[in-house]
């Protein structure tokens, strides 16, 4: 049974990564970033975009790393963000796709990354899969390689864990 698997790397500068796992082959789909529409300050998600993408690729759930405010984040920016992932959490409920919360410190530990190691989670994505570099060829496109590394932790780790029938159908947490 194939089971196609989303990651997501939440806020304005986050993305989406979609993973197909067949028996023991995971295989990288699509990548994108978060849809934005609107400049500066007044930025928001593309909503009807990403629900055209999410339901165009039909995942079967989402693990979403978990919000959480930022050290000396500005409480607009805070406010702003919090806004992005409840337009996120939005759009995959609408779209009828089970979400699992993931703590960021476990899928970081689980694949050895330090802190914020952004460079680390983009060179391990790319070593991973060599054939998708053009996905992560940029600097700034370590938010795609987290939402990899989200899926991916994912699939290894909740998923293995249960059989088909008991794949998660509601939001769930992992801590």
């Amino acid at each position: 049974m194939t089971f196609r698997i989303l990651g997501i790397d939440p806020g304005l500068t986050g993305a989406f990564a979609l993973l197909e796992v067949t028996d023991s082959t995971t295989v990288l789909v699509d990548v994108i970033d978060v849809p934005i529409i609107g400049s500066g300050a007044k930025q928001s998600v593309d909503v009807i975009q990403l629900q055209e993408w999410l339901l165009c690729h039909a995942p079967h759930c989402a693990f979403l790393e978990r919000a959480q405010a930022m050290p000396k984040q500005g409480a607009s920016s805070g406010f702003k963000y919090g806004r992005v992932v409840g337009a996120l959490e939005a759009v995959l409920t609408v779209s009828a796709i089970a979400i699992t919360m993931i703590e960021p410190s476990k899928w970081k530990r689980h694949f050895h990354l330090q802190g914020a190691d952004k460079e680390g989670a983009r060179g391990l994505v790319i070593r991973s899969y060599p054939g998708q570099h053009h996905f992560f060829a940029r600097k700034k496109d370590h938010g795609r390689a987290e939402a990899v590394l989200i899926a991916l932790y994912g699939a290894q780790t909740v998923l293995r864990i249960k059989s088909d029938a008991e794949a998660p159908t509601a939001v769930e947490t992992v801590s």
